[in-house]
């Protein structure tokens, strides 16, 4: 029973012509693209300005002299006073005085951290009292006070700035002068004044604030938001398409000289292989904003990794001649000559590569003539996590032979030898074609420009998910996490 094989062979080929074309139907070509997933990614939109900008305009708004007096005052120097014998009397006379003077201020410095800015004014007091009682002609005082400001900021409903302010100031030497014992101060005739500065530097920061275009410039990054980058130009040509859905107040954010509103768009980013596809059409910017910041930190997109069927084929072409060069024994059969001919390569249903190669096979005890045929064959490709090695498993002839002959071409793509050197020929190391997307991508989205805004992001974080079986090809995914932020540099 041994040699049934070679009879039933035998039998086989002599009632076929022993010559005649064979092989097995090809599987159903699968022409799905790829797609990837929506991912939801955070993008931060900052607005700023410099706080020299903001200071100059509070500074314009402000008067320099903040106070000025000339009046005759009645009781400079009350009138002193002792008991004696039970008695009241008056030692000296009570004293007028005109006093003259003003309060001026230096320019405002604006700093702050966080939320919080801080101004601080310098102020110079210089008041005289002229004219004491008849007695002295003038004597003038001299003082310093500095108003300190914090205005916890913040954005109303409409995107409009509020400034929750609390200001105080401290006179660091208060205006005064000593005459005849009595000390005569002047801040109180400052201070009533300079209620009213500060009730104005309330009033002027909110306004102020509106003035650096904050809705505006928000309206116009919302709109730029509504855009599809390109990842990579070829290999395949990738796209990023964002479309912005909510718009969350991070908060302003004071630091390095400048004042700035950060806020985190929530935008959903999609992936697109081929040809660009069609921009978004852009929503008014939400009102009202988010209460707080929104979505997951970072930007998240996918970026295509594929290996063209047409890569693959030469590939096993190649190994298959290396293999018939060293010769190829048949279990069964004994020692065969083969030729390998063209390899074609697809996807197949159930997410399996498809594998036609044509051969021809004779075997070499010169009872068979030579058989030639195409073969088809089927397996599945995979790769382990996070690895970007794709091997292929579960190797088998796909569907049946058209011959009621026993087909000497099954018995050697059955062969394990035959089938390893496939198996092998069609193991891809994707880490170059990796690498050489991953680098298109970054450069892709490291300073995109619309108009006067730039989308720029950082990657943090590179993770490749499993392979794909598409018609395009074998298909890696790669998922991207970094920083992004769309920022305003206008186009000089």
């Amino acid at each position: 029973m041994a040699n049934r094989p070679v009879i039933l062979l035998i039998l086989a080929f002599a009632a076929s012509g022993c010559h005649r074309p064979t092989g097995n139907p090809a599987p159903p070509r699968v022409d799905t693209p790829a797609e990837l997933p929506k991912l939801s990614s955070t993008i931060v939109v900052p607005v700023s300005a410099p706080l020299s900008t903001l200071a100059a305009e509070l500074n314009a708004k402000t008067p320099r002299r903040l106070w000025q007096i000339d009046k005759q005052e009645p009781r400079c120097v009350p009138a002193k006073q002792v008991k004696l014998l039970g008695r009241t009397l008056k030692v000296t006379p009570q004293l007028g005085c005109r006093i003259v003077g003003e309060v001026v201020r230096g320019p405002m410095q604006l700093g702050g951290h966080g939320n919080v800015l801080t101004i601080t004014l310098p102020i110079h007091a210089t008041i005289s009292a002229r004219d004491v009682g008849g007695i002295i002609g003038q004597e003038t005082a001299t003082g310093a006070a500095i108003v300190r400001a914090t205005a916890r900021l913040s954005v109303d409903a409409n995107w409009t700035p509020v400034a929750k302010v609390d200001i105080h100031y401290d006179w660091t030497e208060e205006p005064g002068i000593d005459f005849l014992g009595q000390r005569i101060r002047f801040a109180d005739k400052a201070d009533e004044k300079l209620k009213g500065v500060i009730a104005g530097l309330e009033r002027d920061l909110p306004k102020e604030l509106a003035k650096l275009r904050t809705r505006q410039q928000l309206e116009a990054a919302w709109r730029k938001g509504f855009t599809s980058i390109q990842l990579n130009r070829d290999r395949p040509p990738a796209w990023m398409r964002i479309i912005p859905r909510r718009l969350g107040v991070g908060g302003y954010r004071i630091g390095g000289g400048r004042i700035e509103l950060e806020l985190a768009a929530e935008a959903l980013t999609q992936t697109f292989v081929g040809n660009r596809p069609a921009d978004p059409v852009p929503t008014p910017l939400p009102l009202p904003p988010a209460a707080r910041a929104i979505g997951p930190k970072g930007l998240r997109f996918f970026i295509p990794v594929l290996a063209d069927f047409r890569q693959l084929e030469p590939v096993v072409s190649r190994a298959l001649v290396k293999l018939a060069a060293k010769g190829i024994t048949l279990t069964g059969i004994g020692p065969v000559d083969a030729k390998f001919g063209k390899v074609t390569i697809y996807a197949t249903d159930g997410g399996r590569l498809a594998v036609g190669v044509q051969a021809t096979v004779k075997p070499r005890n010169g009872l068979l003539k030579p058989t030639r045929g195409e073969i088809w064959l089927s397996a599945v490709p995979y790769n382990d996590p996070g690895s970007q090695v794709v091997r292929v498993r579960d190797m088998q002839i796909a569907g049946e032979s058209d011959s009621q002959a026993v087909n000497i071409l099954f018995t050697l793509f059955d062969d394990e030898t035959v089938q390893a050197r496939i198996r092998a020929a069609l193991t891809h190391d994707f880490a170059h074609d990796y690498q050489k997307v991953l680098v298109a991508a970054q450069r892709a989205i490291a300073g995109h420009r619309e108009g006067d805004f730039v989308l720029s992001a950082d990657v943090d974080s590179v993770v490749n998910g499993q392979i794909k079986v598409t018609g395009s090809g074998l298909f890696l995914p790669v998922q991207v996490q970094g920083r992004a932020n769309i920022r305003l540099a206008p186009v000089k």
